[in-house]
């Protein structure tokens, strides 16, 4: 659930609503093969997390060498804080078209109740409660916007078994499989269960199902995806923000879809303001041996300064700099293949994984998969490197 709701910012919410708006039904299909192999990736670094009691960056160093859990630790780490903006620019613009006040007041109040959460004892706890609770208000806004929209069911079933791929859409394809097939987020899931573990030794033995946390994901992608697809793109309205969609709602189906919208935009604004933070600054602290669990007071301040960093660079700038986008996405395409390697090696390894190793099936998918992460990283270098502006 934790690692559903970090995926699911603003950004994807973003792209979903434009793949609808202007590719119709046509893109569903790509909702099961982004959700396939994030499945995969995930329930891999879940038994990771079972199988041992060391962290997964321990396992790199143990495999690699101490630079290569570093550079892993300190390239999540910038990732994270270069992207932290958008989410708490998501969080400020939805409360802020809810109550039609500036933004910046709430981009301040709910990264300081982000950073309040840190000093519950059980961090852990009450992280995974807040986002069982926004996962759930973000399903009630989609789902209900889903009703209101009443979209064609036979378009809908055409749209997820017959692939297509309409002339221009490669560019969002690459997008919506690159931030849904998140590889970092597969990575926190390791910690994520060793740190349920710690709460509840018990948990070990037991059965530790991450699936449903990813199908929930792929649900609510595909559900906006419809919306998208029933209500603006029969009418030619095109999406370049996520509030966007929410202003095109209210003119068809008055304030109330509107407010619905916006609020499934707040869940997915703070559900990933936190988690992204998490991921950042357990990382981080696990890579420079300051441990790598939520009771470390070293891993909380350093997920307080992500959150920080991202409040200050949107206050500052009302949204995410070009400059620390490119940033990011250059960062993002070399750690990226790299960690997915590192899951899928450790995964192989039946000296840290015991009975919990790769299955033969598990090794060929995860391997398409990992052909797929390198195949975005190619595409991506290609697109930032050489068709960019501030390169030319």
């Amino acid at each position: 659930m934790i690692t559903a709701a970090l995926v699911f910012g603003p950004s994807k919410l973003t792209i979903t609503s434009k793949i609808g708006a202007v590719y119709g039904y046509s893109l569903l299909w790509v909702v099961i093969i982004a959700i396939v192999f994030m499945a995969v990736f995930t329930a891999m670094s879940t038994r990771i997390g079972v199988a041992t009691n060391q962290s997964l960056l321990a396992s790199v160093k143990q495999k690699w060498g101490k630079p290569a859990s570093v550079a892993m630790g300190l390239g999540v780490f910038l990732v994270t804080t270069s992207f932290q903006a958008g989410n708490s620019v998501g969080v400020g613009i939805a409360v802020g078209e809810l109550y039609h006040t500036s933004p910046v007041p709430w981009i301040i109040f709910f990264n300081a109740v982000g950073i309040s959460l840190l000093f519950f004892r059980s961090f852990y706890s009450v992280l995974e409660r807040t986002m069982i609770v926004l996962i759930f208000v973000m399903l009630f806004s989609f789902i209900t916007t889903f009703f209101w929209a009443s979209p064609d069911p036979v378009k809908i079933v055409k749209g997820f078994t017959t692939p297509a791929i309409p002339e221009g859409s490669q560019g969002l394809i690459i997008a919506f499989v690159a931030s849904c097939f998140s590889i970092v987020g597969a990575l926190y899931q390791s910690y994520l269960i060793q740190e349920r573990i710690r709460m509840n030794p018990a948990l070990r033995q037991a059965k530790n199902d991450s699936t449903t946390g990813i199908i929930i994901l792929g649900v609510m992608c595909a559900i906006v995806i419809i919306c998208a697809a029933a209500i603006l793109n029969p009418k030619g309205i095109a999406v370049n923000s996520a509030t966007d969609m929410a202003k095109a709602l209210e003119p068809i189906f008055g304030e109330n879809a509107s407010t619905l919208f916006l609020i499934g935009l707040f869940g997915a604004g703070f559900s990933s303001l936190i988690g992204n933070a998490s991921v950042g600054g357990t990382l981080l602290g696990d890579a420079l041996g300051l441990g790598s669990n939520f009771s470390s007071k070293s891993v909380r301040y350093l997920v307080a300064l992500v959150m920080v960093i991202g409040a200050l660079v949107a206050v500052r700038f009302g949204k995410l700099p070009l400059e620390l986008i490119v940033f990011a996405q250059s960062v993002t395409i070399f750690v990226v293949p790299f960690i997915g390697t590192a899951i899928y090696m450790v995964g192989n390894d039946k000296q840290i994984m015991g009975d919990k190793v790769n299955s033969p099936l598990v090794k060929i998918v995860a391997g398409i998969g990992l052909l797929v992460i390198f195949g975005l990283a190619i595409i991506n270098s290609k697109e930032l490197f050489f068709n960019n502006p501030l390169f030319k």
